[in-house]
Order: structure tokens, then sequence, then C-alpha cells
């Protein structure tokens, strides 16, 4: 864009009034400016433009052909400028829309929600969670968190949040005499990954330990419950402990975790890339996320170490 060459604004300013008021004294009221400060600003626009806009005649002023050319546009900008002003004001911050699977919603964006207000007080978030992958497309909403093996997509730009990884947990009582043997433990199932526990056991050595006896959930947030309250062990996400961990709610049954090629992901369309909304949202996901990865793989070397000690 080239460069405008404006006038002084507080001349113009100082101009317009003077002009819809024809007074210099009136003018210097509404701008609470004295009469001096009025008339100088009016003298210095004058010679920037070569012009004179006003006629002084003792009963006022009176407007120039040039100055009432002047006085007619600067009238029209200041009128549009004090109108955007009103509707910025008056606009409601625009929503974000985020589809969030429903296990990650509830283990980790939920417990920080409190932080990301306060880091972002501006920013409005509606929150959509499911546990389907048909939901969870970034068409139907700015963004999603969902669950995919993080690899780019034509039209998307992803963000990958955690990896998951998968470890069984259970009830920290359940390990009060020593370690699980799962040869007889009960064995607690989330129906949407149904195979977990089988691929555990064979990544773990325990390939010949049957898999599919006990209880079943509609989700894995409700088998973690059910193995806080004791009904047996759940196979959980390792990256979204964090929180029954801290407060006792499970232990880890083992110290080996199963990697997968599956992570949450942040993804939306590359539309929206310059969004400052889903840019400021998408910035502190993605550090809180890396905050998690950095604590957990600290965690998971001095649990290391203490083993092999």
């Amino acid at each position: 864009m080239p460069w405008r060459r404006l006038p002084k604004l507080h001349a113009v300013r100082a101009f317009e009034a003077a002009a819809r008021h024809l007074s210099v004294t009136r003018a210097a009221e509404e701008l609470a400016l004295t009469p001096g400060a009025v008339s100088r600003h009016l003298r210095g626009l004058e010679a920037a433009l070569g012009h004179a806009l006003f006629l002084r005649r003792p009963s006022g002023l009176v407007l120039t052909a040039p100055g009432a050319a002047l006085a007619e546009a600067c009238r029209t900008a200041l009128d549009g400028i004090a109108d955007a002003a009103a509707g910025v004001r008056l606009r409601p911050p625009r929503r974000l829309s985020i589809g969030a699977y429903g296990l990650f919603a509830a283990r980790f964006l939920l417990p920080r929600w409190a932080a990301l207000a306060l880091a972002h007080p501006d920013l409005a978030v509606e929150l959509h969670t499911s546990s389907s992958p048909l939901d969870l497309v970034p068409a139907r909403h700015d963004a999603v968190i969902a669950v995919t093996d993080g690899a780019p997509r034509a039209g998307l730009l992803s963000h990958r949040l955690l990896p998951i990884a998968t470890v069984p947990v259970c009830a920290p009582s359940f390990l009060a005499a020593g370690p699980a043997d799962f040869a007889t433990v009960p064995k607690l199932h989330a129906r949407p990954r149904p195979d977990d526990w089988r691929r555990w056991l064979d990544h773990a050595g325990f390939g010949a330990v049957p898999a599919e006896s006990g209880s079943s959930f509609e989700s894995i947030g409700l088998a973690l419950e059910a193995a806080a309250a004791g009904l047996g062990f759940a196979i959980a996400i390792e990256a979204l402990l964090g929180p029954d961990l801290a407060r006792g709610a499970v232990a880890r049954a083992h110290k080996l975790a199963r990697p997968t090629r599956r992570w949450f992901v942040l993804q939306y369309e590359l539309r929206h890339e310059a969004d400052p909304a889903l840019a400021a949202f998408a910035g502190w996901l993605c550090a809180a996320c890396a905050q998690e990865v950095a604590i957990g793989s600290a965690g998971s070397g001095a649990h290391s170490e203490s083993e092999a000690s």
C-alpha cells in the first residue's frame, strides 16, 4: 500500500469542528482545547495546504470553497471512523468451534480450561466432544482434536499434540501385595478399542495370557473410572493419565507402555491459518501438550532408573 501524505490529524479534528460550528470558541469547547490552540491548528493546516480555508469576519467564520470541500471530506471520514469504532466495541468476539475427542477433552483439556481462560481472557471457545471420528471432521468446526497417524493431509494443517501409547492401570490397592499377575487379574475393556488388551499383552511378552474375558464399557474414560473403583485392570492412554495418577485414583500396573502409530492431533483447514483466535488457541494447546510430553519423558526416565535400581 502506498504511503499516505496526510495532514496532522489533530489539525484535521480542529478544522472539522470549527467548520461545523463556524466558531473557533465552540470548536475549542468541544475538543477541550483553548481557542488559541484551535486557531494555531487552523493556521498550520492552511499553511500546509497552501489555501485559506476560512474567511475571518466579525460575525464569525465563513468557509471558502476549498474549505467547504475539505470540511465535507473530513466529516465523512471522521464519521466513518466513529462508526467503525462503535462497531468494534459492540461486536461480540467470534466464538471458536472446537470439536474434540471426548477422552482428550475430559482428561487433558478440561483440567486446563482455567489456564486457557487466564492466558487468553478474550478467547471464546465452544467445545463439542465426541468419540466418533465422523463427528470430528475439520469442515464441521474451526478445528478438531482427533486421533490420526499424524501424517499430513491435503488442505489441512495438522499439529501433533500427544502420542498414543497404552498401559495397564488399576486401583493402587491391587498392587499392595506385589506385581500383578495378568493371567488372573480381572480385565476391563473399552468397546471402542476392543483389541487394546490383546495388543498390550503381546507387546509385554504375555502372549499366552487370555485377553477376552471381563467387563466392558462404552468408553475408555468409563473403563478407567471402573478401574479406580476397584473393578479390575483397564488399558489407559499413557499421556492422559496425569490427573488420575496425581490424585492417586489409579496406579500403573506395569512399567511397560505399548507405543502406537496414532496421535492426538489438532487439525484445521488451511483457510483458517491466519485466524488470530485459532492461532491463539493452537499456540496455547501445542505449548501445553509439549510441556506434558516433557514432563512425561522426565517421569518415565526417573521411573526407569528407580526400577533398574
